[in-house]
């Protein structure tokens, strides 16, 4: 009688608790959460895009019913890839140029632009991605062989860091640069009072202004080709580090239609046009769009000199680098950011433009609370000025740049300087928090590289033996939140993404192995086996 009467009581209670069922159920996973308690969990429960259940036993099923499982075999789960600081729409164009990447001459290059305008012939010759630094004569390349074997065709050959261009004489006469040009806020590379055809920086912009756009389809073929480049590697979102308001409404459109799914912070490119716009605008907020934020170019980069630094580089007497923006536009800019409700994420590479960046936030943030504003790459701070890390100010930071630029930073900035470089732990310490990034297309769109760079400190071949300035290295915990939550924190969405927890977008990546406890020099070969997007497969 009394086995009738709990059967009937279980019956009952199963009766009045009907499952709630959901759209999938995840389970026999190593899922690490990266919530507040950085714990792991076996399953999960997803409905309408969200988690709605995250569970350490089997136990979801007591309350959960789905459409679809999945069985993960164990393999490990973690959030969806944040790359806090990118070129989205840059790495889908740059699928439709010269590659030129890895290059390790300057005859290489020569042979890939010639081979490039035989296969695709084009009234205007676009490339991207060398670096001197990987040649065996580590010296700016001059125009001379490009003004052989295209006199009457344009050529316009970007560095690896974006911050350096090689250009022919074609291209000098149309944008009107000639020996007698001032260069503003970068360099035009002379050699004996002759132009080489490489400029640094601000004068850069005089060529780019007679660029020819890429057509409306090429633009859309860009996005999703970056689109796919992302989701292979797990990236779920990005931030792209400088926008027009044509490419925002692009992505926007293109989202809403359903024919781009990957979620994009967007930071404004400092414009007066984009200023005036967004500014009076206001926060643009959808599910998948987030635009609220300002790029602003403090200095160049530190591979091509441009970085603006206290004392001259250690490799070239008598030379600072450069401010691409001026002293008081950064202040004037700030000033007007913080009267908005944007975001500031600032370029500072050089020790001088940090210090500029920083005491500019510190200014203008006065009596603001929680604006979040960024540096962006935060490369090289003096000793003194990490304090002002600890006022709210997130530093963004690509490990990756740390072991790229390892084998000739020292030679820029010299043995005392170059230990106020690429310090993410002391830059964590001070913050509490730092989003990480990849930068690509400068670096490779792989968040694992990103992983190996930050704990590790080496490169591939696993050079240097012990690491580069391990004292800055991240432990794997601190590495995976400045990927996920640290990162969503910066873009502020930490309530709806970042983490596996139930009310959140249910972006997640399936890995091959565990990044958390595979062999540290494994980590570069690992892959996203699978990757969701509110809940659906998008690899």
């Amino acid at each position: 009688m009394k086995k009738y009467i709990l059967l009937l009581s279980i019956g009952f209670f199963l009766a009045c608790n009907p499952k709630e069922e959901v759209d999938l159920i995840v389970y026999n996973a190593n899922i690490y959460t990266v919530d507040g308690d950085f714990s792991k969990a076996c399953c999960m429960a997803i409905k309408d895009g969200k988690f709605v259940a995250v569970t350490e036993t089997a136990d979801i099923y007591q309350k959960y019913t789905a459409k679809e499982e999945l069985d993960a075999k164990g393999k490990t789960i973690v959030p969806g890839f944040i790359d806090a600081h990118c070129h989205f729409y840059a790495l889908g164009l740059n699928q439709q140029v010269v590659d030129l990447v890895g290059t390790t001459s300057f005859e290489e290059i020569l042979d890939k632009v010639v081979a490039f305008q035989k296969e695709r012939p084009s009234d205007f010759i676009y490339g991207r991605g060398w670096d001197q630094n990987d040649w065996e004569v580590k010296e700016f390349p001059t125009k001379d062989r490009l003004d052989e074997l295209f006199p009457d065709t344009p050529v316009v050959l970007n560095r690896i860091d974006g911050h350096a261009i090689l250009v022919n004489q074609k291209a000098l006469d149309l944008a009107g640069i000639t020996s007698e040009t001032k260069a503003v806020g970068g360099d035009i590379i002379k050699k004996d009072g002759e132009l080489t055809g490489v400029l640094v920086d601000g004068p850069m912009g005089m060529v780019y202004a007679i660029m020819p756009e890429p057509a409306r389809e090429a633009q859309i073929q860009a996005l999703k080709d970056a689109e796919k480049l992302c989701y292979d590697y797990g990236l779920t979102t990005v931030d792209d580090a400088g926008l027009d308001r044509e490419t925002i409404e692009l992505i926007d459109s293109l989202q809403q239609a359903g024919d781009l799914s990957i979620r994009v912070y967007a930071m404004v490119s400092s414009s007066p046009d984009n200023l005036d716009y967004f500014l009076n605008k206001g926060i643009i907020k959808t599910d998948k769009l987030n635009v609220r934020s300002v790029k602003v170019y403090g200095d160049g980069a530190l591979g091509s000199r441009g970085a603006a630094l206290r004392a001259p580089y250690s490799d070239q007497p008598g030379h600072y680098g450069a401010m691409v923006t001026p002293v008081d536009q950064i202040g004037a800019l700030a000033e007007r950011i913080a009267a908005s409700d944007y975001q500031m994420n600032t370029h500072a590479i050089g020790d001088s433009a940090n210090v500029v960046v920083l005491r500019a936030y510190e200014k203008a943030l006065e009596g603001k609370q929680d604006r979040r504003w960024k540096v962006e790459h935060a490369q090289v701070i003096s000793p003194v000025d990490f304090d002002y890390f600890e006022k709210g100010i997130i530093p963004s930071v690509q490990p990756t740049h740390a072991t790229s630029d390892m084998y000739w930073a020292e030679d820029r900035l010299g043995p005392d300087r170059v230990k106020g470089a690429y310090a993410f732990k002391e830059l964590l310490d001070k913050a509490g928090t730092v989003a990480l990034g990849t930068d690509f297309p400068v670096e490779q769109v792989s968040p694992f590289l990103t992983f190996y760079a930050a704990v590790a400190r080496k490169d591939v071949n696993n050079y240097p033996e012990g690491g580069f300035q391990m004292e800055n290295a991240l432990s794997r915990e601190e590495t995976l939140k400045g990927m996920t939550i640290w990162a969503a924190h910066s873009n502020f969405e930490e309530q709806e993404k970042g983490s596996i927890e139930p009310g959140k977008l249910a972006d997640f990546v399936i890995l091959s192995e565990d990044i958390m406890s595979v062999p540290i020099e494994q980590v570069p070969q690992l892959t996203a086996d699978q990757v969701y997007v509110a809940g659906k497969q998008v690899k």
